[in-house]
């Protein structure tokens, strides 16, 4: 498998209310064929069980391809699926915690939207950082004050660790979030919300190639 930080480049975050061409599955198996890099389920009106269930499905939809996959907020669902790993904010367990259930060899991403929570993150214990919202975004309501691209750049600064942006990002965002330093950009609905989830993510492939992101 590639370099942590290569596989940030096109991290898709799951929604399975806009993944309706025709299921999740289906919509996340057409993004990593056209170019998404990492998957995160995130999926927060389901419960464990159900997380483990899309979990199993989408890591068998992924079975050989390199591409990992994390599930966001549930490090129990993560563990019970023994999917690559998971993906934690500020206000679920600790760090340490999550380290601690997951083991020494699964990757652990936390997400963070002040340079406090950035420089506080522990380089032993976490592999990746969630930076944002960048921007707006319907897709997540209770989001913090979006940090915008300047904000983004200045987060970016403050951590040796591998990261992705996040937060209302569009393919048009590209060569900024490519300035500002970021390893790669997650997205929701600009892939999951589209008729055509395979031409969209050839869209952003494209770009983040001409841009080497």
């Amino acid at each position: 498998m590639m370099a942590l930080k290569t596989r940030l480049r096109l991290y898709l975050v799951t929604d399975a209310v806009l993944c309706t061409t025709p299921d999740l599955v289906t919509t996340v198996r057409l993004a990593v064929a056209n170019g998404v890099t990492m998957v995160q389920l995130r999926e927060k009106t389901a419960t464990t069980a159900q997380r483990v269930q899309m979990a199993l499905a989408l890591k068998e939809a992924l079975a050989g391809k390199g591409v990992p996959l994390v599930v966001n907020d549930d490090v129990a669902a993560a563990v019970a699926a023994d999917v690559d790993g998971a993906h934690i904010g500020q206000g679920d367990m600790s760090i340490a915690q999550a380290r601690a259930l997951l083991g020494p060899d699964k990757i652990l991403g936390l997400s963070c939207e002040t340079s406090q929570a950035v420089q506080a993150a522990d380089p032993a214990l976490v592999d990746y950082l969630g930076l944002g919202p960048v921007f707006g975004t319907a897709t997540k309501t209770d989001h913090a004050q979006p940090i915008g691209l300047d904000g983004l750049a200045q987060l970016v600064a403050l951590s040796p660790l591998p990261n992705v942006a996040i937060g209302g990002l569009k393919a048009t965002h590209i060569g900024d979030v490519h300035k500002s330093g970021a390893d790669g950009m997650a997205v929701v609905s600009a892939i999951c919300g589209q008729a055509d989830p395979a031409a969209a993510t050839r869209a952003f492939k494209a770009l983040i190639t001409e841009e080497a992101l």
